[in-house]
């Protein structure tokens, strides 16, 4: 039995710590492009969360904004917080954005809990860089952003023609409410 047990549990260890790698996918959704020519310094900033879906992490949240800033490392610090009206306290999360091939290209990876990094995809942006539509690694993950607190009707039909016609049910995204 020994014998077995020296075999098993390391064998165990080795799926299991496959299995937390195979979750952290940081590819793009088939049909979808992350934008080319893409302007990295111009995207640094706040941004405020206009539409998403309703994820775990984001339950019951308004007010939620998003600021990216340059590191001394040359990667993004990711800055997201939030009112969570349930508890009635502002949450706040700090992590760390990557280019997947280079700074031109605006398919990334985010991480806030390493070494878990998550696909995070510029995939829509408007020519001065206010409003953005952000692909995760699959239909799953979808954010609408905006640098003011709404979107002007034809950034936001722009961003659900898109998102649909990548395979998004746009129906379930959360239109996110921001204090005046």
């Amino acid at each position: 039995m020994k014998k077995f047990n020296k075999i098993a549990i390391p064998v165990a260890l080795g799926i299991f710590g496959l299995a937390v790698l195979n979750s952290c996918s940081v590819g793009i959704p088939k049909g979808a492009t992350a934008v080319q020519n893409f302007n990295s310094p111009k995207f640094l900033g706040k941004w405020y969360e206009v539409a998403r879906f309703d994820y775990r992490f984001e339950k019951n949240m308004n007010n939620v904004t998003a600021t990216y800033s340059k590191k001394d490392n040359g990667n993004i610090k990711v800055d997201n917080r939030g009112y969570d009206y349930v508890k009635n306290k502002w949450k706040e999360s700090i992590g760390e954005a990557k280019f997947v091939k280079n700074d031109k290209i605006g398919e990334l990876k985010v991480s806030f809990f390493k070494p878990i990094w998550a696909g995070y995809n510029v995939i829509d942006i408007d020519d001065d860089y206010k409003y953005a539509l952000i692909s995760g690694n699959n239909l799953d993950y979808l954010w609408i952003l905006s640098r003011e607190k709404t979107i002007p009707a034809v950034y936001k039909e722009r961003f659900l023609a898109k998102a649909k016609s990548i395979g998004y049910n746009t129906d379930q995204l959360i239109w996110v409410e921001h204090d005046k």
